[in-house]
């Protein structure tokens, strides 16, 4: 792969990081949660290229 290809993908990447906590921790403060556990769902779609990844995981809860 390209040095062109890695660094988009980086720079990609890096926007979704940051932008999706910015999200997240925005949600979080409004629904004042406390210790609730947050099933969530990251979805990656390159329709061109056929792609479509799905991450879940949780966010939340004490972190005993």
């Amino acid at each position: 792969m390209s040095e062109t290809y890695n660094m988009s993908i980086r720079k990609f990447l890096k926007q979704v990081g940051v932008t999706s906590q910015q999200a997240i921790e925005e949600a979080l403060r409004t629904a004042e949660s406390g210790d609730k556990i947050y099933a969530v769902k990251m979805v990656l779609t390159i329709e061109e290229l056929g792609v479509d990844h799905v991450v879940t995981g949780t966010i939340g809860g004490d972190p005993a």
